[in-house]
């Protein structure tokens, strides 16, 4: 399940946050794909299926050699929800495959590997699939759900479980609440013997040897969950199999980006082939950047002014083509590069700045955008707000560019002149 779907989730057995009409936020999370997710599971000690990854068709019949298992289960690797019940742009349809025969696992792999899976999730080009996990099929007796995640209402993290699992965690928490189980967790104590047993049995792990399992599992899910500063470890299923064993069968790791310094190796994994690559560029700079489908591009500050400023653009009848949020503690080379991210997106005809300068230095803003648009001519109709912080000077520093530059102080006005300039 996607995080925008975990949000969903929470959201409806009151957890996490409230979002905005928008429905965006300023903040840029890591996810892997599933396979790499197993992997840091499995090196944590939770049980996870025997797989193996196929990334060159012409290199698939060496590996599938290797790989001899009594049933077969390929999954194309893609950030996106619905993978079995998506079609791929060949015609082809399920982005996950279940079979005994190790000649049809390659027929599946030639029509997955290089061509666009489109889901439920996915935009309606679709994501192109550059791997395919292929793993040993779990003969599943019982299938329970698990999740561990940073949630704000409880000021740390909570463990959710449920017995139903294998489904919609939505649905379930919309139409079974008394099928959800919410633990509170404390941060240095995390999953104990205690909780985990509880847990456990309110999954329905009663046998004496699974339930035994279910808590080392748990626990150790706990473990990575801190080791890797996780914002959410979600397993869907959690099964039980028939030979008395309990498995991480699906796995979704969502990560804070403010771990990255501690998570050098982990963060290296990220693909970034299926991002915005404005996106991907203004993180270099860490920046967030977030693509929209109007003409007005939006450089603002903190994520409830990009709220605030796309909602008036929109009031005003315009459409937001982006934002971009240069944060606090902003440089002047960081605002170059910002201002030369929001202008250089086609879809943007004209470009909003709206500052509040409270812990940003307006003065700096100024400098930033100058430098940019002298290097990079750029000449579309920027309106600008600046308020707080050396806006004096800030104002001052505009005006001598000598660059064209409309300043406005009042926000309604300010959104007014930006949706005018487009018709200008």
């Amino acid at each position: 399940m996607s995080a925008l779907l975990s949000r969903k989730l929470i959201g409806s057995i009151s957890s996490l946050s409230k979002y905005s009409q928008l429905g965006v936020l300023s903040i840029r999370n890591l996810n892997l794909l599933e396979y790499q997710s197993k992997e840091l599971l499995k090196d944590s000690g939770v049980s996870v299926q025997n797989f193996t990854i196929i990334d060159d068709v012409n290199k698939a019949d060496s590996a599938l050699s290797k790989f001899r298992v009594n049933e077969y289960v390929v999954k194309a690797q893609v950030l996106a929800g619905g993978r079995g019940k998506g079609w791929f742009d060949n015609g082809f349809k399920g982005g996950v495959h279940l079979t005994k025969d190790p000649k049809t696992v390659l027929d599946i792999i030639k029509k997955m590997l290089g061509h666009r899976l489109i889901t439920k999730q996915t935009t309606k080009d679709g994501i192109t699939v550059q791997k395919v996990m292929v793993a040993e099929s779990v003969d599943i007796k019982r299938e329970t759900y698990v999740c561990i995640l940073m949630d704000r209402s409880h000021n740390g993290p909570v463990l959710i479980a449920s017995p139903s699992g294998g489904m919609d965690i939505e649905a379930v928490a919309e139409k079974q609440p008394e099928a959800i189980k919410t633990v509170p967790l404390d941060i240095y104590f995390g999953i104990d013997d205690n909780i985990a047993q509880e847990v456990a049995e309110f999954l329905g792990f009663h046998d004496d040897e699974l339930k035994q399992k279910a808590i080392y599992e748990l626990k150790n899910l706990w473990k990575l969950f801190v080791d890797i500063d996780a914002l959410q470890i979600e397993i869907n299923p959690f099964v039980e199999t028939e030979d008395k064993q309990v498995i991480a069968v699906d796995a979704k790791i969502s990560f804070d980006d403010n771990a990255q310094f501690r998570q050098k190796d982990i963060f290296a994994l990220e693909d970034v082939s299926e991002k915005d690559p404005r996106e991907v560029e203004a993180a270099k700079y860490n920046l967030n950047y977030i693509s929209m489908t109007g003409n007005i591009g939006c450089l603002v500050n903190g994520a409830g002014l990009a709220m605030a400023t796309m909602d008036i653009i929109k009031m005003n009848g315009g459409e937001p083509a982006n934002f971009l949020d240069v944060g606090g503690n902003v440089t002047e080379d960081q605002v170059f590069q910002a201002f030369r991210i929001v202008a250089e997106d086609p879809t943007a005809q004209a470009i909003f700045v709206n500052i509040f300068g409270g812990i940003v230095n307006c003065a700096t803003i100024a400098k930033g955008m100058v430098a940019a648009s002298k290097a990079f001519g750029i000449n579309k109709p920027v309106i600008v707000r600046l308020q707080g912080t050396n806006m004096t000077a800030a104002r001052e520093i505009l005006e001598q560019s000598a660059l064209p530059f409309t300043m406005e102080g009042d926000l309604d006005n300010a959104a007014k002149k930006v949706v005018a300039a487009l018709n200008a």
